[in-house]
């Protein structure tokens, strides 16, 4: 197919993508307020009771939620916008690769989901805690409620794009750019990696930085298990020729 064909081919599939984000943003955006509410439910529960979110900012009441309602959308059509991710990319698989892409964008959507859940329900609620317990005896906390928002979402997003790790790890060894045996050999190096990239990507404080690095190790571990079942490698040449000897 010519490369103008798969320009084409593309635009089609961005535009289903985007009318059905803008679709679900329709259906929720009357409700923008009670889903900012929800957000802001772990920090409210940590504030002290004469304190409350503030805006700075004259259309913060306004934009706040609404930008909420378009990442809730997204995250609501993420199953449909990785299906068309996967009908533009099928047609150039093999019937082998098919098999295993299936499982794969699957889990990815799985793992996606409960990596932001992991993070609503468990880490928002230690780091809000950990910096409010901090805040020096004559300031009163009072967040605005744009910055909760940034600070909630790029949350969301680290944890939802860690809990892929499986999946990259397996996809990687499948392609053969890295084998089982070299990844357990650079094992140590990983877990210090998994460490040194949730001290940048994180708020500066050291629980949400555990509860981002021992995650990544363990789906490092779990991703490098599941190759072992599925993948069986074969032996080295050095190896064989050992062994005849």
């Amino acid at each position: 197919m010519p490369i103008t064909e798969h320009l084409i081919e593309l635009r089609r599939h961005l535009i289903k993508i985007c009318v059905a984000v803008l679709i679900i943003f329709l259906g929720l955006v009357g409700y923008s307020r009670e889903l900012y509410n929800l957000l802001s439910d772990p920090l409210i529960a940590q504030l002290p009771a004469n304190s409350t979110m503030i805006a700075t900012d004259i259309t913060s009441n306004f934009m706040a939620p609404i930008r909420l309602t378009v990442f809730v959308a997204a995250f609501l059509a993420m199953p449909y916008i990785l299906y068309q991710i996967w009908s533009f990319v099928a047609p150039g698989l093999y019937k082998k690769e098919k098999k295993i892409a299936i499982p794969v964008l699957l889990s990815s959507i799985f793992l996606f989901y409960a990596g932001v859940a992991f993070s609503y329900f468990i880490v928002l609620k230690g780091v809000l805690k950990f910096f409010i317990m901090f805040a020096p005896q004559n300031v009163l906390p009072m967040t605005d409620i744009d910055s909760y928002l940034s600070f909630s979402l790029k949350l969301f997003m680290v944890f939802g794009l860690t809990f892929e790790i499986p999946v990259v790890t397996l996809l990687l060894i499948l392609a053969g750019i890295v084998s089982i045996q070299s990844l357990e050999e650079k094992r140590r190096y990983i877990i210090v990696g998994c460490f040194a990239v949730a001290a940048v990507v994180t708020p500066p404080d050291g629980v949400s930085m555990l509860m981002l690095a021992i995650p990544m190790w363990l789906l490092f571990e779990l991703g490098l298990f599941l190759a072992k079942i599925l993948i069986k490698e074969e032996p080295s040449p050095t190896l064989v020729s050992t062994d005849k000897e």
